[in-house]
């Protein structure tokens, strides 16, 4: 069947409502992927898991269905609390979907941001994906068709492109080079979408850039069509479905496996370019585990880099309901350090007032932590212990014997 015929399906399919009880009973699908999850689970990292469904089943919509429509491209931010892939806290995610490779403009203005970088990525995609019943091909219809599997084909970072003195810029994207004196980012025939990733120092002090899109064809904004909607449903049934699968399979599947490794930390180039990452910083990650009456405390010294972070998540690896409250992680702009430059963070469900970083690990006994080192050719060792938390308050630092800690942050590939 070709190219016409298969939208003359996705059209029939949208009309009928196939396309639309296809796109329910893949949302039902993903919900039920948590019975997939082995070992302990609590009431908490149940309940996460379903709003952490209903965070994805919303970003996905407004990302592939909302702003899905070819004419009509726009730069837009992830939506409020969504945390997918251990999201840094201070990183703002702009993102625009392609239905296919063609020339674009981005024009805007630099702001005072330390960083940016901009991203093309692509992941498996059939070219009408509304034509045909997802649901019924469960998982290993991710083969074939899975959002959440990006892969960056090409980036370009700020401290690399041309700006005017007002700090205005045009940056082409495009299968051919525009020629010398332009900011170029390639494309190619399976580019998917773009992401931009703006990285802050100080959000009350900084502006960020301003941003817009364009088609350089210029064709004008059309209606919705029947098979446009029916490809935005299948595109956000089965990213909602291809998260379900990640996150499980970063805890105890063959792409990561953390809940088999608890309490340590590994740099792997492999790990963080599996999902749209960038090939300009070092990111460790790893499981950790602790009882309600545990602490866990690491040191670590950070080298000179453009950014660096520490955060703790979920086991679904959303950033703690506490980064509201400026808690749940901590960031070259914002952390406390001793004089030597060693900096101590204190993981606990209450703050034992040591010299450090507090974070309250919030009623969570597991889950996932991230730690990047951004624009570095140097990592940093990690000193770790698992201890009562009374005697972390007892015996204060004395309690942080050598001979009891373990040495992590070591690169795995």
């Amino acid at each position: 069947m070709g190219i016409p015929d298969r939208i003359e399906t996705a059209r029939q399919r949208l009309l009928s409502g196939q396309a639309w009880d296809d796109f329910c009973d893949t949302l039902k699908l993903a919900g039920r992927h948590i019975h997939a999850v082995n070992g302990p689970l609590s009431d908490l990292d149940r309940a996460e898991w379903y709003r952490f469904m209903s965070r994805v089943a919303r970003s996905s919509m407004e990302r592939l269905l909302e702003n899905g429509e070819p004419t009509r491209p726009r730069l837009r931010d992830m939506v409020w609390r969504q945390s997918i892939n251990i999201q840094t806290v201070d990183q703002d995610h702009l993102m625009c979907q392609f239905d296919e490779a063609r020339d674009y403009r981005i024009t805007g203005t630099r702001g005072t941001i330390p960083y940016f970088v901009l991203a093309v990525l692509t992941c498996p995609a059939p070219d009408v994906p509304g034509a045909e019943d997802w649901a019924a091909q469960g998982l290993a219809g991710l083969d074939r068709f899975d959002p959440s599997n990006l892969k960056t084909t090409g980036f370009l970072h700020s401290q690399t492109m041309h700006f005017a003195e007002d700090g205005s810029f045009e940056l082409i994207l495009s299968q051919d080079d525009p020629g010398a004196g332009h900011n170029w980012l390639k494309l190619d025939a399976t580019t998917n979408c773009i992401l931009i990733r703006l990285v802050w120092g100080d959000r009350t002090r900084e502006t960020a850039p301003v941003m817009a899109i364009a088609r350089m064809d210029e064709a004008p904004p059309e209606p919705v069509t029947p098979e446009l909607v029916a490809n935005g449903l299948a595109w956000t049934g089965q990213a909602v479905l291809g998260y379900a699968e990640l996150v499980r399979n970063w805890w105890q599947g063959t792409q990561g496996n953390f809940s088999a490794r608890p309490n340590r930390l590994d740099f792997s180039r492999a790990q963080y370019l599996s999902n749209g990452g960038v090939p300009d910083r070092h990111v460790a990650f790893g499981g950790w585990e602790k009882a309600p009456d545990e602490a866990l405390v690491l040191e670590f010294t950070p080298p000179p880099c453009e950014y660096w972070n520490f955060q703790l998540c979920n086991i679904w690896q959303e950033n703690l309901d506490t980064f509201e409250d400026g808690n749940g992680w901590i960031s070259n702009a914002r952390h406390a350090a001793d004089t030597d430059g060693r900096v101590r963070v204190i993981i606990a469900e209450q703050d034992p007032g040591l010299p450090g970083n507090w974070i309250n690990s919030y009623g969570h006994e597991r889950g996932l932590w991230g730690f990047r080192l951004v624009q570095t050719e140097v990592t940093a060792p990690v000193t770790l212990w698992r201890l009562p938390l009374a005697a972390l308050e007892s015996k204060r630092l004395s309690a942080l014997d050598p001979a009891t800690s373990v040495l992590t942050g070591q690169f795995v590939d």
